[in-house]
């Protein structure tokens, strides 16, 4: 497919109206969402402290102010809520934990009258101790951010640590690594310190919501996740889930921070102190940054040894993750970073553990790669310095150490067909890798650097994915639950649903802003497994669709089924020779629908003690990047001059959309390894705008980039596909790091590598 077919099928397939009304009779929600109720607005007050009681909220002015129809706290709504382990209440309740933490709010006929009201709410605190450092939160005598932990609802793989600071605690045993590292013959230890980050999406979460009379609850919402974000809005309310209808119109970027529930339900709450009216409650560029998730930090403690062959031996790898005030979504980071702890190698003896852990900084949680990127900084940059400790070549050690099909993984599972080799032989070839090149000017230097990644979904064993193909006289329309976020899922859901019946693509049309009242359900588009998961249920969408079309015709002409066939988008039979327009099987309002439902049921948990598992995940992603740059010693500004990805994703279902995630994906990564980090002081957030958090722009994209598709197709996806969504951002700090090393001989441990950090690094060296 040609880059100006797929920009046609984007186009002409997206259509710009609500196409379930007219098939199921569900209401019509336009783009702009333009209500026939008045709206209301709603504003916060959040903690200006990091940790403390709250010993008043004094309310009554603020309930006075003319214009003000609600003021809440923590008190009307005292569950708490979560997607893995239920440790946040919508409203501070006793305490705040972190700065911005939501203590109040306000329903108001303006945003201004909100505001005003605002300032008249008065609240007393009585300060707490604090902690910011994950490493010192994780100590015995470290002041408790939860203390009742142990009293906390947890999914059965998350494993809380009572009176301690600990929400969660992966391990992972595999040999005897206390016992070989005397066999090694070169011994890597370095700790490395990744940061905060934040997403920062050019559209700011903002929601809209309506309770009903009766109790019923309807929120409109920027969200990536609106089915998992039904079921638990409808938990922390202890309503039924059917009486939660969530719809999320196209949304302006997510990354991760518009998955689960970050500050949805506060509209929810807002609206159900005034039923029969819409609240209106958006996020202002600096609540971004203090009220939505950002990116865990993590101390990483690695020991990587190997034989005087050069192959691994050894690892024990200690992640400490900074989890903030809360953690009910970013507990599963840790346990996904335990599991992919080894990288994409094949390591015998392994000991890891990986801490999620509560700090006083904002709360961590889903970020584009969860974990990956963090923990292949820290894994491949250790692999490059045991490679030269070896006097090898980074990409020879890499070759000779990937883990093969059929060996055995660190958890005991087994690894599948995969095309990492040809990932890495690839990325070198095109940055001439092992060939002499001169730097442009006497005081540059010229470097490259390689990383090679793995990623599986993480996902609970039940995840699942559904599919309906609704057939009629007007044409064929998907019905999906996967969330169009800009990654093309509308796209290549309708590409497999037309491959898969046979008919063309422009019959087809997608049924979009995904509404959890009519549309297919889908746990998340989140774990890069849309593509792979939503995909597996469109086939079998598809294939019932088929069916049901057959059963139709031949009925009608008194044939077998197993006679026809499509053609041309007519249904024709082989038999008699005839053909029909699937259309005119149809009267007037007469709809087949076609259903697929796919969950993987051959998932296994993991053991708590040893971390092992038969099979813990359904596949893992590889890939490789590398880059070639030059260093200016004289500021430390580095230059990209060739940047180059390449990926094994199965099957490409749309090849134009997956080189634009490999390049977007890899920009993001540049930003994150060269700009971009949260500066905290004592819990305050001392860059929350775009002045002072910088983010890659134009001027920061290499002069060349290149993005290769490898396809070794996986068992068990639509036509052998894998998920690349997240992946070509994971490799690109570490691979930078490296190009950074072999130009300048200085090894950085705490990206973002800045022109300053690297200048200063030189100048020591």
């Amino acid at each position: 497919m040609s880059p100006e077919t797929a920009l046609r099928y984007i186009g002409k397939n997206i259509p710009r109206r609500d196409a379930s009304a007219k098939l199921n009779g569900t209401a019509k929600y336009t783009d702009d969402l333009r209500f026939e109720l008045p709206v209301l607005h709603g504003r916060v007050l959040r903690s200006p402290h990091a940790h403390a009681m709250i010993t008043l909220i004094d309310m009554t002015a603020a309930r006075a102010l003319a214009g003000v129809h609600a003021v809440i706290c923590g008190l009307d709504y005292p569950n708490k809520i979560g997607l893995y382990l239920k440790d946040r209440s919508i409203f501070a309740m006793d305490r705040v934990r972190h700065i911005g933490e939501p203590i109040a709010a306000v329903v108001a006929d303006t945003e201004e009258i909100a505001e005003q009201a605002i300032e008249l709410l008065r609240v007393e605190f009585d300060p707490l101790p604090t902690v910011f450092d994950a490493v010192e939160a994780i100590d015995v005598n470290a002041p408790l951010i939860h203390p009742g932990l142990e009293f906390y609802a947890a999914s059965d793989f998350i494993y809380p640590q009572a009176e301690t600071n600990i929400s969660n605690h992966f391990k992972l045993r595999n040999g005897s690594p206390d016992e070989v590292w005397q066999n090694c013959a070169q011994i890597v230890e370095e700790t490395f310190q990744i940061p905060h980050i934040q997403h920062t999406p050019i559209e700011p979460h903002v929601g809209y919501a309506f309770a009903g009379k009766r109790g019923a609850v309807t929120l409109w919402a920027s969200v990536q996740s609106p089915f998992a974000q039904q079921a638990m809005l409808a938990d922390w309310l202890g309503i039924p889930k059917e009486k939660v209808r969530v719809i999320a119109p196209y949304i302006g970027g997510g990354f991760g921070s518009k998955a689960g529930v970050t500050m949805e339900a506060i509209p929810v709450a807002m609206a159900m102190k005034v039923p029969g009216k819409i609240v209106k409650f958006r996020h202002t560029r600096e609540e971004e940054f203090y009220g939505t998730f950002v990116r865990q930090a993590v101390t990483i403690q690695l020991k990587l040894g190997c034989d005087a062959d050069g192959k691994l031996l050894a690892m024990h790898n200690r992640m400490i993750w900074n989890g903030g005030a809360f953690t009910e979504y970013g507990v599963n980071i840790a346990r996904a970073a335990g599991y992919s702890c080894t990288g994409p190698y094949h390591i015998p003896h392994v000991k890891a553990d990986s801490y999620c852990v509560y700090t006083n900084h904002p709360v961590g949680g889903a970020y584009r790669g969860f974990g990956m990127s963090e923990l292949h900084t820290a894994v491949e940059q250790g692999v490059d310095q045991l490679a030269n400790a070896m006097n090898m070549d980074g990409l020879t050690f890499r070759l000779k150490n990937i883990v093969q099909a059929g060996e055995p993984l660190a958890t005991g599972m087994v690894m599948h067909p995969h095309g990492l080799k040809q990932c890495l032989q690839a990325v070198a070839h095109e940055v001439n890798w092992q060939e002499p090149v001169e730097p442009s000017k006497p005081w540059k230097k010229r470097g490259r650097g390689i990383a090679a990644v793995w990623k599986a979904p993480a996902m609970p064993t039940t995840a699942s994915s559904e599919a309906k193909i609704h057939i009629s006289a007007e044409g064929i329309l998907l019905n999906i639950g996967g969330q169009e976020i800009g990654q093309g899922t509308h796209t290549a859901a309708l590409q497999i649903a037309a491959e898969t019946m046979g008919v063309s693509i422009d019959e087809m049309q997608v049924d979009t802003h995904n509404d959890t009242q009519s549309h297919a359900y889908e746990w998340q588009t989140v774990a890069s497994r849309i593509t792979w998961s939503m995909g597996n249920a469109i086939c079998l969408a598809g294939r019932h669709a088929r069916t049901l079309l057959f059963e139709k015709a031949a009925d009608l002409w008194q044939e077998s089924a197993d006679q026809l066939d499509i053609r041309d988008d007519l249904i024709v039979s082989y038999q008699s020779e005839r053909e029909i327009s699937y259309r005119a099987l149809f009267r007037k309002g007469e709809v087949l629908i076609g259903q697929g439902n796919y969950m993987p049921a051959y998932l296994t948990g993991l053991d708590q003690e040893t971390g092992q598992g038969v099979r813990p995940v359904v596949h893992f992603t590889v890939g490789a990047q590398a880059f070639d740059i030059e260093l200016d010693t004289r500021s430390g500004q580095v230059s990209i001059l060739k940047a180059v990805s390449a990926f094994d994703v199965g099957k490409a279902i749309n090849p134009q959309l997956v080189k634009a995630q490999m390049e977007g994906g890899m920009l993001q990564g540049i930003s994150s390894a060269l700009f971009e980090e949260l500066s905290l002081d004592q819990g305050q957030i001392l860059n929350a705008d775009f002045v002072d958090y910088r983010i890659a722009t134009m001027a920061d994209i290499p002069l060349e980039m290149k993005t290769i598709i490898v396809e070794m197709a996986q068992d068990d996806g639509p036509w052998g596909a894998r998920g690349i969504g997240e992946h070509p951002m994971i490799p690109t700090i570490a691979a930078l790091g490296n190009a950074i090393y072999d130009a300048g001989d200085v090894r950085l441990l705490h990206p973002p590598f800045s022109a300053e950090k690297i200048y200063l690094a030189l100048k020591q060296k």
